[in-house]
């Protein structure tokens, strides 16, 4: 979630590995491979059950909600690392539980760049501003520990992991999530029971498993990511351009597949250029980035705005 999985290898069996480099936080996409903890954020200053509703439905649920606060960004800025560029500029963005909410803006205006700020990218420095997560400060966390505590972040281009398979991937993950969770750890004929359904509800053949992580043409990474979101589950889900990449059947059984996941006690914050995706998982809250800030929020009928009238109809110019 951003899922961060420092502790299910450990540091001497990484640095042994020929794919995965020691000493360094490696972004795999929705999860990631921590092996040290040499990322944290530097500072100047229940599990989601699976079940199906139409998107219309979906649309409902994801209308305004009376549900706990879960995440609250407030004047968040980042720069980048090496260069000390300003990407966000007082970001401000609350979102409660069982909410969907959209970002959208043109490429450059720092949407991605949020969300990889909120996972813990090292490629980011946090220069200011606060961000609370389930009532903890999610900046003094590591990349595992966000992941850990129900961050989930999918990214639009993930890194393949040669050498190891999806199905081990899921199994090491979905072991330290019931870790932290304090509930007990299962074996890998046990955990077929537990993936099997999710594929199922995916479209996905069997033998996706046997795969390398991230190994699979676009479409299929895209599915490879809702997967390890279903397996996994997590409180805040963060999708980077999911649409991206997807035919029209192919988007439509995601989108099924998001919207059976949303229960009213978890979020899912979306990040998309288009509004074809909004269509099938309808957002209560739609926002629009430009520059490093989000500049204007309202509901799903400010994407039809910006899809009519381009983005100069909504620009903060």
């Amino acid at each position: 979630m951003a899922l961060t999985l420092p502790s299910l290898l450990s540091t001497s069996s990484a640095a042994s590995s020929p794919c995965l480099p020691p000493h360094r936080t490696l972004f795999t996409g929705p999860s990631t491979l921590s092996l040290n903890r040499s990322c944290r954020r530097r500072r100047s200053g229940p599990r989601a059950s699976v079940a199906f509703d139409s998107p219309a439905e979906a649309g409902e649920r994801g209308g305004s909600s009376s549900g706990e606060l879960l995440l609250e960004v407030r004047g968040l800025s980042a720069v980048i690392s090496e260069s000390k560029k300003e990407v966000l500029r007082s970001v401000d963005l609350t979102v409660h539980q069982g909410e969907i909410h959209a970002i959208m803006g043109r490429n450059g205006s720092g949407k991605s760049t949020f969300s990889k700020v909120l996972a813990g990218h090292p490629q980011y420095e946090v220069t200011g501003g606060v961000v609370t997560f389930k009532g903890q400060n999610l900046l003094d966390m590591d990349p595992e520990e966000r992941s850990h505590a129900g961050l989930f972040t999918s990214f639009q281009d993930p890194v393949e992991i040669p050498g190891i398979s999806n199905y081990d991937f899921l199994l090491m993950a979905y072991n330290a999530r019931q870790k932290k969770l304090n509930r007990p750890e299962i074996g890998p004929i046990e955990f077929f029971s537990v993936v099997d359904p999710k594929l199922a509800m995916l479209k996905m053949e069997k033998g996706f498993l046997d795969g390398h992580v991230n190994g699979a043409s676009g479409g299929q990474k895209k599915r490879s990511e809702i997967l390890q979101l279903a397996v996994l589950g997590a409180d805040l889900c963060i999708l980077d351009e999911i649409d991206s990449g997807l035919d029209v059947d192919a988007l439509q059984d995601v989108a099924k597949a998001i919207n059976g996941l949303l229960t009213p006690d978890n979020s899912i914050l979306m990040i998309t250029h288009y509004r074809r995706l909004l269509d099938y998982i309808k957002p209560a809250y739609v926002h629009i980035m430009e520059d490093g800030r989000i500049i204007k929020t309202g509901d799903a009928s400010l994407a039809k705005q910006l899809e009519e009238g381009g983005f100069k109809a909504v620009s903060a110019t």
